[in-house]
């Protein structure tokens, strides 16, 4: 089992980032770590809500939220043979700010390869996803 995660500290309170971040088919404009979120359902994100998730240099992948802390956190998994990945997304309250937290764990059979082989690229997609979050939300709280 191999986890990557990053915090950021963002200038809005935690329902604005919530509402950045839980908007996934919206990550695409904020993030360059996704080229397209489609949701498979209706309505607002709740545990069993899925999305098929579109990232450069990676195979589309179905996510299913499996847990899910209304106006603080979710996570949702993907399953692939032999590999299944974790990403949790939480948004903090810190005074009148908030620090979001993202990660991504591997697990399964294939995970030391695919933690090896995908490493460095999932860093970089966390990264791009911190501050492309910290950016959207700190806009929405300055209009």
């Amino acid at each position: 089992m191999k986890t990557f995660s990053v915090d950021v500290d963002i200038e809005a309170a935690p329902d604005t980032v919530w509402a950045v971040m839980s908007d996934v088919e919206r990550w695409h404009e904020w993030t360059e770590s996704i080229t397209s979120v489609k949701r498979l359902d209706q309505g607002p994100l709740v545990v069993g809500s899925r999305a098929h998730v579109r990232q450069p240099k990676l195979r589309p992948a179905d996510f299913v939220v499996t847990d899910l802390v209304p106006s603080r956190e979710f996570t949702w998994v993907t399953h692939s043979p032999g590999i299944g990945a974790t990403a949790r997304h939480a948004a903090t309250p810190m005074g009148g700010r908030t620090r979001a937290t993202l990660s991504v764990r591997f697990e399964g059979l294939f995970s030391r390869a695919v933690a090896w082989l995908f490493g460095k690229l999932t860093n970089e997609y966390i990264a791009l996803e911190a501050a492309g979050l910290k950016k959207r939300s700190e806009e929405r709280t300055s209009t």
